[in-house]
């Protein structure tokens, strides 16, 4: 795990640089997703590792799965990444390239997870206090877990704040014991 990430570092990074130059954070963010999406099928990963698959077919494959959201850079991206073999290593470039972009845009994602469904209230109580914690924008995203009994777990990048009632009843219980 760590190798491949010591090795897709360069292509995040020449990738966020280029996307910073053009402006275009985001087109870059939706194809690097898009393109990880495909990279993580158990079937176009099959293919991505085949020997007998030529260089042309999988450039082709990759480049049809991603639509019409293919510029020409990131057509030769796409390209360079299927001549030098590093294909497989696409959801770690996305991952690098979501944190360079998240730090330069001051932004977090910030996932809450639930024991039930938060209303609009709630989310943005949440929101608040998070943006005034991290001193960044904040985007928002939660998850219903029924496992977690009451309270919420919230999780921005490597944080984490648990106040689930399954994570009180637990320390409880090693008090007691």
């Amino acid at each position: 795990m760590s190798e491949a990430i010591t090795v897709a570092r360069p292509y995040a990074i020449a990738v966020f640089n280029e996307a910073s130059r053009q402006g275009e954070l985001k087109g870059w963010s939706e194809l690097l997703q898009t393109a990880t999406e495909a990279v993580l099928n158990i079937e176009v990963r099959s293919l991505i590792t085949n020997p007998r698959v030529r260089k042309s077919q999988l450039e082709d494959l990759m480049l049809a799965l991603c639509g019409g959201k293919v510029s020409a850079t990131g057509s030769n991206f796409i390209k360079l990444l299927v001549e030098s073999q590093r294909l497989i290593l696409l959801p770690e470039i996305a991952a690098i390239f979501e944190t360079m972009r998240a730090e330069a845009e001051m932004s977090a994602d910030v996932v809450v997870t639930s024991a039930f469904d938060l209303n609009d209230a709630q989310k943005q109580k949440i929101t608040t206090a998070m943006k005034k914690r991290l001193g960044r924008e904040v985007r928002l995203s939660c998850v219903i877990d029924r496992d977690l009994l009451g309270g919420i777990i919230i999780r921005a990048g490597d944080k984490v704040i648990d106040g689930s009632a399954r994570t009180h009843l637990s320390e409880l219980a090693n008090a007691l014991a």
